[in-house]
């Protein structure tokens, strides 16, 4: 058997482990390129709220949006991750905004 025949059997184990719950995954794959225009529009945000909402530049989401740049990897997970659970990544956003308030609060009363 060649290497790579040997690599896709493998890997078709490792999907057959992970799949049963027997292991868990040793990467997640994060694709290269994500439309962060049909994310934000799916969301029904300008690029502004997006933008202000999710903790980005104005200045990077057009700049993705007209593909001068694209994200970084950890840019693009987290771009997943909105895309796919916005309810959850927005709860926690706001419980960061209000704590972060409170301790703002608390060095004001010092």
């Amino acid at each position: 058997m060649t290497n790579a025949g040997s690599r896709l059997l493998n890997a078709a184990r490792e999907m057959r482990e992970i799949a049963r719950g027997e292991t868990k995954p040793a990467h997640i794959h994060v694709p290269p390129d994500v439309d962060v225009r049909a994310i934000r529009r799916q969301l029904g945000l300008s690029q502004d709220a997006f933008a202000s909402e999710f903790c980005f530049s104005i200045n990077q989401i057009r700049d993705w949006e007209q593909r001068r740049t694209r994200p970084i990897d950890s840019n693009r997970a987290y771009l997943l991750l909105i895309e796919r659970h916005s309810d959850l990544v927005r709860r926690m956003l706001d419980e960061l905004r209000a704590k972060s308030s409170c301790e703002d609060d608390l060095d004001v009363a010092i």
